[in-house]
């Protein structure tokens, strides 16, 4: 039985007693989330199970992969250990180039970390190796490949379910200024112009959840209209999508199927707020996953920040699951090194959400660490940085003459003159 099922039934599995310790809450909050499917459970038979939802911290993904430009097998291994490094709560394999079987289960094997797929994107270029052309494709081989992934292990799918011809009818008459920005989304509206049919995820729902509850995959329910600017966001194509995706969230739920729902993507930040109380109405506060959001369109090269700030201000809302974003997107594939920035970018913008939202222990972080500054204790202050490698580096290249100052103030710091001034007056 599903985790899903079993909370129906009132039964607290050794899943959820995992993330309820890890999350220092009552056993008994995990599995009414899980029943209600306002929390999902991250099965993860390698490693720790995760927890996903409302009352929980904000948890980070971080995509890697393979693209046809650049198809390094130890790059991407390399990014996945950065991606560790700076505390990554999921990976997500987005591979596109070279043997995608083997970067998938490369990752399975390197990591004891939740993974993620989008089975539409092997699906897609197989088909395109196999038989020439996208349009080419069964709707079947779909289903083989999701199948695929789920025996291999993976914890989560991407499905864009909600990429429905009448979304479609709907995008046409929007007048986009980015058209269509999820590479996902894509691949089935070309399939679907082309062949003049519904999408098989959509039309053969039924299929997939036997699939999801069979391995007890998380569906993610992606957002294939997502907006890529701020011009196009909140449009009727978006909406229409997610009015699709709610529907078949509740399917799931009645089929004992754990999901979520992926959001935007590129919005303005008077229209955050909106977009993630729409959700959460309309979706019954299922789990809310966003990718930032950005907001604003000219950030390049800094889109890391951009994302951060609609990250922030989404988690404080109630979203729940932040998709990173790296300082290379739209530019590049990312590096490690823009894999680490954006790692650390989404960590401080979900800490920041969960200080807002009153998620146990997450001010007391800040407070201790607080505590050591003003003690100027440089080591234990470091320590309990967010990165705390980056803050020794900083440190180090430029240590004071004082040994209890920094050399933005040194003799002058107010936290000393002040300590010293107490100390006289008593």
């Amino acid at each position: 039985m599903t985790q899903l099922e079993l909370a129906k039934k009132e039964k607290t599995t050794l899943l959820m007693e995992k993330v309820a310790r890890e999350e220092s809450l009552p056993k008994e909050f995990i599995r009414e989330g899980v029943e209600r499917g306002e929390i999902v459970i991250l099965k993860n038979r390698r490693g720790n199970p995760l927890g996903i939802g409302k009352g929980l911290r904000t948890k980070v993904n971080a995509n890697l992969g393979t693209s046809p430009e650049l198809c390094e097998e130890t790059i991407e291994l390399e990014k996945l250990k950065v991606a560790e490094e700076a505390g990554t709560d999921t990976i997500m394999d987005l591979s596109t180039g070279g043997d995608l079987d083997r970067m998938r289960r490369l990752f399975l094997e390197k990591t004891s970390l939740p993974l993620g797929t989008v089975p539409i994107y092997q699906a897609a270029i197989e088909t395109i190796r196999e038989k020439g052309a996208l349009i080419q494709m069964e709707p079947k081989k779909i289903f083989q490949v999701i199948e695929k992934h789920a025996k291999d292990g993976v914890d989560f799918i991407t499905v864009h379910c909600g990429v429905t011809r009448k979304a479609l009818e709907k995008w046409r008459g929007e007048g986009r200024l980015t058209d269509v920005v999820s590479r996902g989304g894509a691949f089935h509206i070309t399939w679907m112009v082309a062949n003049n049919k519904e999408n098989p995820l959509f039309e053969n729902f039924d299929e997939l959840l036997a699939i999801a509850k069979e391995y007890d995959v998380v569906l993610s329910l992606g957002d294939g209209f997502r907006p890529g600017s701020l011009k196009d966001a909140t449009d009727r194509s978006q909406v229409e999508e997610l009015l699709v995706l709610a529907e078949l969230l509740e399917r799931a739920k009645e089929e004992g199927v754990q999901a979520m729902i992926e959001g935007p993507g590129h919005l303005p930040l008077q229209e955050i707020e909106a977009n993630v109380l729409l959700e959460k109405k309309l979706c019954k506060g299922a789990p809310f996953y966003v990718l930032g959001p950005l907001v604003t369109d000219v950030a390049l090269g800094y889109d890391h920040i951009a994302g951060a700030i609609g990250g922030a201000l989404a988690a404080s809302y109630g979203a729940d699951f932040l998709c990173y974003v790296t300082p290379a997107e739209h530019l590049r594939l990312p590096t490690p090194e823009d894999v680490r920035e954006g790692v650390i970018a989404s960590r401080i913008a979900a800490h920041a959400a969960d200080i807002a939202k009153g998620i146990r222990g997450a001010q007391g972080w800040d407070d201790e660490l607080s505590y050591h500054r003003k003690k100027r204790n440089w080591g234990r202050e470091i320590s309990l940085s967010i990165d705390p490698k980056r803050a020794r580096e900083l440190w180090e290249k430029s240590k004071p003459h004082l040994p209890d100052v920094c050399t933005m103030c040194g003799e002058f710091c107010a936290l000393k003159l002040v300590e010293e001034w107490l100390k006289i007056k008593k």
